[in-house]
């Protein structure tokens, strides 16, 4: 029977498969093939014995969070406790891009700022939309709820963010567990210790364990360049065929960010990330 593994805890993988649940092991061989089970494999298992047999190609993957077949990213963005982060969100939009994901962004907290820094956040969140990504504020329920009908979308975003409240907010039948934010550290207290899909608005989504740090595992530098979308407007016109945008001459890129096409922090987030 074909079915999609929306739980892992442990051993035991949760399928899901015709409305109903099973309780499964994975077979033995998997691990001496090298074999890992993702929450969103698709599978073959057997409802009887209650073992998965195969693990289907995937379309996609993410390593951290561990979780495979994933349509689209909602990245939650805090603008305060925690305070914006313009790197860690260009971090997760250029991993997510070259994980042939669809990025959406959302702003979440913004009713603690000031009328200055409220506008300095519109300003942003402009930006991001011109350059072609979906962008939310958290108030906007009945327009996030539409986005996931029929997909496997993923959560993620720094701890504290306001995922599992978001998530509680579009279903409170979720009755996710929230915490404060540690003021010692200045982040959020993890709160979700697990990678599950949930039924929500006519699809699946998963709220994944929050994160401080981010793997680039993979990338190259022109997979990090590549990735930064808005570069691709202009990249025709530089000098080079292979410009880097960094100190090459004649690099429209550079000339771009000059007259303020580009965002000032979008691109300085680009030279920290190629010296990860």
């Amino acid at each position: 029977m074909k079915g999609k593994i929306v739980k892992i805890l442990s051993n035991d993988y949760t399928v899901k498969a015709s409305g109903r649940s099973f309780v499964c092991k994975a077979r033995g061989k998997f691990r001496k093939d090298g074999i890992v089970p993702l929450v969103g494999d698709e599978c073959i298992f057997d409802c009887d014995k209650k073992y998965i047999v195969e693990i289907l190609p995937r379309r996609t993957e993410l390593v951290r969070p561990m979780i495979a077949n994933v349509d689209q990213a909602f990245i939650i963005t805090s603008v305060k406790e925690p305070d914006f982060s313009s790197n860690l969100l260009d971090k997760l939009l250029c991993i997510v891009e070259y994980n042939n994901i669809t990025p959406i962004i959302c702003f979440t907290k913004l009713d603690l700022l000031n009328d200055d820094e409220y506008s300095a956040i519109e300003d942003i969140i402009a930006y991001y939309r011109k350059i072609g990504y979906v962008v939310f504020k958290n108030t906007d329920i009945a327009s996030i709820c539409k986005i996931f009908q029929s997909k496997v979308t993923v959560f993620t975003g720094q701890s504290g963010a306001g995922k599992s409240t978001l998530l509680n907010r579009l279903d409170s039948s979720l009755n996710l567990k929230t915490d404060g934010i540690s003021k010692a550290l200045g982040r959020g207290k993890h709160t979700t210790r697990h990678v599950e899909l949930m039924e929500l608005c006519g699809g699946l989504i998963a709220d994944t364990p929050g994160f401080s740090s981010l793997s680039f595992l993979g990338l190259s530098n022109a997979d990090i360049r590549d990735n930064f979308i808005e570069f691709n407007m202009y990249r025709d016109k530089c000098r080079y065929k292979d410009c880097m945008h960094v100190s090459e001459v004649d690099c429209e890129v550079k000339r771009e960010l000059l007259k303020g096409n580009i965002l000032k922090s979008r691109y300085e987030n680009y030279l920290k990330i190629l010296k990860r």
